[in-house]
């Protein structure tokens, strides 16, 4: 009976110390739970941007070439007696470059002679009935053939420039035998020179026939020489989205020449654009995508941004953003899309 009183006891002991030791547990599990506590505001600078009027510019690179290349040869394999020009030199429309042998001339300029005169014999008895039609149209074919070898000849054996131009290369020597491989002379004109520019095909509209471009080249710094809109050729290469754009230079000083390496702007109106100080800009890393923070309500707002003209300090935004915008241009390090600021001035 002892026994049995001493083990209520210790049962009620065991019940009194576990329901303290629950309720001492449920304590400290309260108590190891975090506090949140409100993010502090991240502080920042802003400018509010408005529209501005933008000159409209796109600029293109581009190799200068000649307007003209004439590739000079005789039409059939003959020897060089005489060589009148030199690469470098200017030549005129119609002066001699080149002299080659004329074994078969003298034969040639005879025959034709000879056809002349009969011919004309032939053509007066025609006309007075001395003749019938079969021998005029004889005598005619033989002077036509003789006069048109004659000319050939003669084509062939003195060489001269088609065009005003400067000679840009020289192949052969004289007393080589031309060999109907590689050209005699190559004649390039400078005056004009021309560029030909890939544009792209946004600007389609916008490029004119006649539009006045400015041209500038590496070897002359930052002189610019103006050139005009020759040619706008009507189709758009569907893999590169671009069309070709033709460009001449009056080159009076022939200062310009084939092979230079040009960039050419064309300005094609003006159009109101937003512009924001270049330290609002953010480039994501890892991408070649341009942000800028925007604050709005106490928040600011991650925004994708396309960028045209960058002026001294400024960028122009094509799109993204509205005039009035507020926008961060300092205190980007700590910001994240939608986090909480505190304008500072």
């Amino acid at each position: 009976m002892r026994k049995m009183k001493l083990f209520k006891v210790l049962l009620a002991s065991a019940v009194v110390v576990s329901a303290v030791a629950c309720k001492d547990g449920a304590k400290t599990d309260v108590a190891s739970e975090p506090v949140m506590e409100k993010e502090a505001a991240v502080q920042v600078k802003v400018k509010q941007c408005f529209n501005r009027e933008v000159e409209q510019i796109e600029s293109f690179t581009a190799t200068v070439e000649a307007n003209a290349v004439n590739k000079i040869s005789p039409k059939m394999a003959l020897r060089i007696s005489n060589i009148y020009v030199e690469v470098g030199d200017r030549v005129s429309k119609g002066q001699k470059l080149a002299k080659m042998e004329d074994i078969n001339m003298t034969q040639a300029r005879l025959q034709m002679q000879n056809d002349s005169l009969e011919f004309e014999r032939t053509d007066n008895l025609y006309k007075v009935g001395g003749v019938s039609k079969s021998v005029w149209d004889a005598r005619k074919l033989a002077y036509s053939i003789s006069s048109s070898n004659y000319k050939n000849l003669l084509e062939n054996t003195l060489l001269v420039s088609p065009i005003n131009g400067i000679v840009t290369a020289r192949n052969y020597d004289k007393g080589d035998m031309y060999a109907m491989a590689a050209p005699l002379f190559v004649v390039e004109e400078i005056r004009p020179v021309k560029l030909m520019v890939n544009a792209s095909e946004k600007l389609f509209t916008s490029i004119k026939k006649g539009m006045p471009v400015d041209v500038k080249l590496d070897v002359y710094g930052d002189e610019v020489f103006k050139g005009v809109v020759s040619l706008v050729y009507p189709t758009i290469n569907p893999q590169s989205r671009t069309f070709p754009v033709e460009i001449k230079i009056q080159n009076g000083n022939e200062k310009i020449r084939p092979g230079m390496f040009a960039r050419v702007t064309f300005a094609y109106g003006t159009a109101e654009h937003v512009v924001v100080p270049d330290m609002a800009v953010v480039k994501l890393s890892g991408s070649g995508d341009r942000f800028v923070y925007v604050v709005e309500d106490g928040k600011v707002v991650f925004k994708k941004v396309e960028l045209g003209r960058r002026f001294d300090t400024e960028y122009e935004i094509v799109s993204g953003l509205s005039s009035g915008d507020k926008v961060v241009v300092e205190g980007h390090s700590r910001l994240v899309n939608g986090a909480a600021v505190d304008v500072i001035e």
